[in-house]
């Protein structure tokens, strides 16, 4: 499992996508999410703008990422 360290309070699903390089972009990002490829924390989440805080744990393509603070 990856960690993707915030700068901030908080991270958005698609921009973690990409910062983590799960995604090239953010269009690909945007298709990824709205096919419920993307779990947050166990559920498919369909919300691009998905605020992720210190402790979630997004899924994708058979890759996790933590979010650490």
């Amino acid at each position: 499992m990856e960690t993707l360290k915030l700068r901030d309070d908080y991270i958005k699903l698609g921009q973690a996508l990409k910062a983590a390089g799960l995604s090239q972009s953010g269009v690909d990002a945007k298709f990824a999410i709205k096919d419920g490829l993307v779990k947050v924390n166990g559920q498919v989440e369909i919300q691009r703008g998905k605020k992720l805080h210190e402790g979630d744990i997004v899924e994708f393509n058979g890759n996790q990422i933590k979010i650490t603070v």
